[in-house]
Parts: C-alpha cells; structure tokens; sequence
C-alpha cells in the first residue's frame, strides 16, 4: 500500500502548493474507520481507497478529488456520517463523497425500469459536479484491476456493467485511455478464450515479423527532422480488446486485419500538425475515407486531434494521430483537464472544455421523457462516435455515427425533421434512411404539409429525433392509435385465449409506468408498445411461449397480394436493415440496406418499397453463404460441422473450392435465425483454433435481373 509520504509526493509532481496537512488527516481519518476491514483477496481494506487516488493523481486533479478519493467509501462502510466528514474536511468534500456514495448504490444494470431511473440519477449527480464520476471511473479501474479476487459470477457482473456503462462513459468524457483500459479488462473476464486467441496470435505475428514499432517510429522521426518539424513520436500495438471489435465490426480474421499498430505524433504548434500530415501522406500512401480532422472540427468534450491511415513498411496498415501537447492533455484527460494542475496552479488549457457546459450539451435534448426513454436516448447520445455534416451555408452538425438525414433535419429543428420530404447529400438525392459520413454536405427538402410517419422511427438513431417523432405521433391522432391499439390487444388476448377486460387494462398501464389505459393503447396503436408486451407483463408465464414468425409473411411493408424473395447477391436477413425492389412478374425483391446491387436502381425510385422484418423470433429457414479456411487434419471438418450445428445453425450445402496439402478452402450454406444468430456462429468460428478465415458471402454478380 502506497503510504501517506509517497501519496503526498505524487501530487507534488504536478501540484507543490497542495495542503500536505489536508492529505494526511484524510489519509489517517480513512485509515482509521476501515480498520478491521479487508478486500476479498485479504488485504487491508484501506489499500482500495489509496489506489483510487492514487489514479487520480496521474490525471493531476484537484486537493479536493484525492480527498474524496480517501474517503469514499467511508460514509457508506463505516461509523462515519456526512456531518462528521463535513465538519473535519469542509462541505465541498462531503458533497463529493456523499455523491459517490450514492453512485455506488445506483444500480446500472438489471431489471430495465430500474435500470432507467438510475440513469436519470447518474446524470443527475454529473451535472452537479463531475468530479463524483471521476472518482467513480477510477474506483471502477482499480476494482477491475484486482477483479479476480471477486466470485465468478461477481465477477461477470461487474465486467458487462464496466464494458456497457462505464468503458463507453469514460470514452465520451475524452479519457480514451481509460476507456480503453477498462473495455480490456472486462474483455478479459467477458470472454478469455478470445483475447488469448488474439494475444497468441499477436506473439506470432511478432515472431515473423519482428517488431515493427520501432522501426516505423524511427520512420516517422527521420522524415519529420528532414523538415524541421520538432515532434515527439510514439507507437503502440493496438489492445486486445479494440482489435477483437474491429474483427466483429468488419467481419475479417485476424490475418485479415490490417491497422494493427498505432502512433501518436505530438508537435510543437497547431500550423505544425497540418505540416505534419502532409509531410506523412507525401512518404506513405494514405488509406481513402480514413482521414478524421478534429482540429478544425472539435468533438463535444474538447478532443482534438487529426487522424489518418497509411500504408507503412510492407504494406502494413498503420493509423496516426497527430496533436499539440496541450491537446494531448485534453486527449488523455478529456473533461477531466478542466480540474489538472502543474506546478500548482490550475492549468489553463485553451483547449479543455467546461465541465458544466459539456454535461448540459448532453442532457438538455433529452427532454422530459419518462426514464425508459430518458435511458434510450443517453444510451444513443452519450455511447456513439460521432460524424459532422455541414448545412448548405457551411455549419457543423455533430451527429452520432449512422444518423441519417433525417436525425440531421431534427438536429437543426424540430420543425424541419417533421416537415422533411427528402434530402440531398453534397447535391445528390438520396433516401432518407441513407448513413451519413464525415464531412457530407446534406440539404434538407421540407413541405409544409408532410407529417412525422411512424416508420421513420427505424430510420433515425438520435435520441432528439425519435422522442420528437414520438411526440408528434402522439399528438397527431391520439384518438386513431387509441382506437387501433384496442384492436390490437382485443386480438392479441383472443389469439392466446383470454378476454381483455378494463382492469387488466389498467393493471397493465400501472405496472408499466403509464399514466392510464389512454396513453398505454395510445402507444399500442403507435407502435412504442407492442401487444405482446402487455401480455407478457400480465401473463410473464407466455413470454417464452411466442411463437415463430411465418418465414412468409416475415416482411412488414408489403401489400397484401404481394410475395417477397430474398436477393441472392445478400441474402438479407431478419435484424438488418431492408428495402424492396419490384420486379414485373416476380414481385418485391429484398435487399440489404448497403448491397450495392441498390446504386442500380437510384434512377427509378419508383421501383423501391420502404420495408421492415418484423420483430420476434425467426425460424432458422434464411439461407447465408460463409466462406471457411481450415486446417487439413483428420477430424477437423467433422468438428467444424459439430460446432455449426451447436449454435443452432442447418448445414444446407457444403462444397470445397480448394484442397492445399496444409489447408481447405469451402464454401457453407447454412441456415440461421436472423443477424444476432449469424455474429454469434462467426464469433464461434473466429475462436476455433482449426479456422484461419471466415468471413460471410456476398456477390453482386448474383442478383436477379
């Protein structure tokens, strides 16, 4: 345990002028009370407290932080009460530690209305004062840290709620180091056998190919000195965690993934860094659509950076930042900045955003909404990347990464987003479900007549756009949803052989949080509620009785008299995102959103047909193709098709495409559920040591013409 003396020393690094005194008593008072205390892994209780501060001290914060630090869990696991710590430390820090106390009981993850509230808490104590999160991201760091002293299923606990809640949280607060520190460990706990798939294969990789962060930091220095430019270069593997989610993301292997290694470039001046990037493009090729500029364009919580890929040495992808040093601090310390010292007095950087404005940014689209959808749309805001789109006239719009024009439209106003036609995007028109990415120009279409439809509600992603849409779908024809969602429930009780009655009604409106029968058939016939869900919350015992949606009439959208095909070049399935294309005499042809069979059809809108799946639980009848390298050794194909069949997937076809003395390539036709069924068989796959590659198929030269 770090003793007093080496605590005190610590913050003197950065801070000469702090009350040494002030650090002592606190120091002693939280030794005092945890006394007779110990961890699960025997240690002194008191260790924790001090370790907390102790990572806060790497971020150079306040007397007032450390303190708390010391203390916080003094109110909640000792005699000690909020008037003692007041009248020894002073209000301020027992405000703090109360705060925390109180984080500390919030429960952020279980049953979900729960769950909501204590989000609208969370935020709560955040805009009092941000400190109470810092101290609690550190405390979640150092419990992480020595997790595995915890019971299993403690443990398992405490890493979903650090990788849902916590990781994404200190990301959106600038401290991506922490971030990334935090998913890892979680990772660790989540799911072990895939970050040590990753890290044997890293040793391998190394093995062949050296170390390459040396040499290409070396590069890098040599090129910048042949300019003139002062700069201080670093360069790291990029963490487990983050490559594994790449993986997922693009659906690549390992050996497929290419942007492995990173380095960070820390100039002089802000005109340095834009020299800088023109001095790395002009000697490595840069990657197209990698190149982020959040120096002219600074994200919400100070962050500014600017970030590219180029092709380094052998053809290796590498990804580069390049910062001013008091960016940088932002960088590591994001809002947190705000409160650092240096040579004792509060830093002050240009750079690092007010607290109290930042936290408002967040929270003041999130309205008045009940705490599902206050947790719905801080969930959307708050763990998104971001892109930025300018209006016709030049300004920025931050929007979270897949928004589409239309949650740009609601972005400038409300009124804009419910009278919005159509958009273009850098003079094009596209549809209205179109993702938008960095630096696009988007011109909204409006008419004055037009009216939110309910099935924009799939199309957007902020949390300002659905609420608005909901709120105008609302008011629009309250007495129409009331009148349809009675339908609704009338046949959802009779399809499972009960009658609906008034009080069942009102039962089920109290026991979900709304204000009458009104408003809970209001919403049945708006589609935010379905059916079904008042039925389960009656009767819980027909929840895993729902039966299976008809594969035929698994498309919303459709007129009655129409039939639907599945495209061969993307075999869409249930959970992605859809559009149909009419096709005389062979009906409504479905095709995933990004199949790029679509830029076909861009001249003749009128062929396209807005569709949906509908939501519940799929047969496993969708065909997907998956291409399959494997080991060629006795018995590792017979365990490759048990494994398959294990998660619930049909082998319908299997044909081999080529036969290697050391390898077999195939090509799978299995059929799945829906999207969730195919992440979670490639997962599987991915993690078997006897499969080098699988990656899914499509192929735009088999579409229906």
């Amino acid at each position: 345990m770090i003793d007093v003396e080496d605590l005190i020393a610590l913050i003197r690094n950065y801070n000469p002028r702090t009350n040494a005194e002030l650090i002592r008593d606190a120091y002693e008072y939280g030794r005092r009370m945890h006394e007779g205390q110990f961890r699960h892994s025997g240690e002194p209780y008191f260790t924790h407290p001090v370790a907390v501060a102790a990572i806060l001290t790497e971020m150079r914060l306040d007397d007032a932080t450390i303190v708390t630090a010391l203390l916080h869990d003094t109110i909640e696991d000792t005699r000690s009460t909020w008037a003692e710590v007041a009248q020894i430390f002073g209000r301020e820090i027992a405000d703090l530690v109360d705060g925390v106390t109180k984080l500390t009981n919030l429960q952020l993850s279980g049953a979900h209305s729960k769950q909501a509230e204590n989000f609208r808490k969370l935020f709560m104590a955040m805009s009092r004062d941000l400190r109470v999160i810092l101290v609690k991201l550190a405390d979640r760091l150092h419990n992480m840290r020595t997790i595995k002293s915890m019971r299993p299923d403690k443990q398992q606990q405490k890493a979903r709620e650090t990788m849902d809640i916590y990781a994404p949280l200190a990301g959106r607060m600038g401290m991506q180091w922490m971030r990334e520190e935090l998913e890892d460990l979680a990772f660790k706990v989540i799911n072990p056998e895939a970050r040590n798939s990753i890290i044997r294969r890293f040793v391998s990789l190394q093995r062949e190919s050296g170390d390459v962060i040396p040499k290409i930091t070396a590069d890098i220095r040599a090129e910048l000195e042949r300019e003139g430019i002062e700069a201080d270069v670093y360069g790291r593997a990029k963490r487990p965690f983050s490559i594994w989610r790449k993986m997922q993301e693009k659906q690549l292997s390992f050996s497929r993934l290419s942007d492995i290694y990173g380095f960070r470039i820390i100039t002089r001046t802000e005109p340095d860094c834009y020299r800088t990037l023109g001095v790395i493009h002009h000697r490595w090729r840069a990657v197209p659509g990698r190149f982020k500029d959040y120096i002219s364009q600074p994200k919400a919580n100070g962050y500014r950076s600017i970030h590219t890929t180029v092709s380094g040495r052998d053809g290796k992808r590498v990804e580069v930042q390049i910062r001013t040093r008091q960016m940088h601090e932002v960088a590591e310390a994001g809002v947190a900045a705000h409160w650092a010292y240096r040579d004792g007095v509060r830093t002050a950087n240009p750079f690092a955003v007010d607290p109290g404005e930042w936290i408002a940014s967040l929270t003041e689209r999130f309205g008045e909404e009940d705490h599902d959808e206050f947790l719905e749309h801080v969930k959307l805001e708050m763990y998104s990347d971001q892109v930025f789109c300018f209006t016709p006239k030049g300004d920025v719009i931050p929007l979270p990464k897949g928004a589409t024009p239309l949650d740009f439209a609601y972005a400038i106003h409300t009124r804009l987003g419910s009278s919005c036609v159509g958009a273009k995007v850098d003079g094009i028109r596209v549809p209205l479900w179109t993702r938008l990415k960095n630096g696009q120009s988007v011109e909204i279409i409006a008419a004055s007549g037009q009216r939110p439809q309910a099935t924009w509600l799939d199309i957007v992603v902020t949390g300002r756009a659905k609420a608005a849409i909901r709120r105008s779908l609302r008011q629009e024809d309250r007495t129409r949803f009331i009148r349809l969602g009675s339908e609704l429930v009338r046949v959802a009780f009779e399809h499972v052989g009960r009658k609906v009655s008034d009080k069942a009604l009102r039962t089920a409106a109290k026991t979900m949080a709304l204000p009458d029968t009104d408003e809970l058939l209001a919403r049945i016939g708006s589609a935010e509620i379905s059916a079904h869900d008042v039925l389960t919350t009656l009767y819980p015992e027909l929840a895993e009785k729902r039966s299976e949606i008809d594969a035929r009439r698994a498309v919303a959208g459709l007129a009655a008299d129409q039939e639907f095909t599945r495209a061969p070049c993307c075999n869409p399935l249930p959970g992605e995102r859809i559009v149909g294309i009419t096709y005389r005499g062979k009906g409504v042809v479905i095709h995933a959103i990004d199949c790029p069979v679509l830029a076909e059809f861009e001249e003749s809108p009128e062929r396209w047909v807005d569709l949906h799946w509908r939501e519940g639980q799929h047969p496993a009848a969708y065909s997907t193709m998956l291409s399959l390298t494997i080991r060629h050794d006795a018995g590792v194909l017979g365990r490759i098709c048990t494994l398959i069949g294990a998660q619930g997937a049909n082998i319908s076809d299997l044909e081999f495409i080529d036969r290697k003395p050391d390898f077999y390539r195939l090509r799978v036709e299995v059929e799945l559920r829906d999207r969730e069924h195919l992440h979670t068989l490639l997962t599987a796959l991915e993690t078997e040591s006897d499969v080098a590659q699988v990656s899914r198929i499509r192929d735009p030269s088999a579409h229906i013409s």
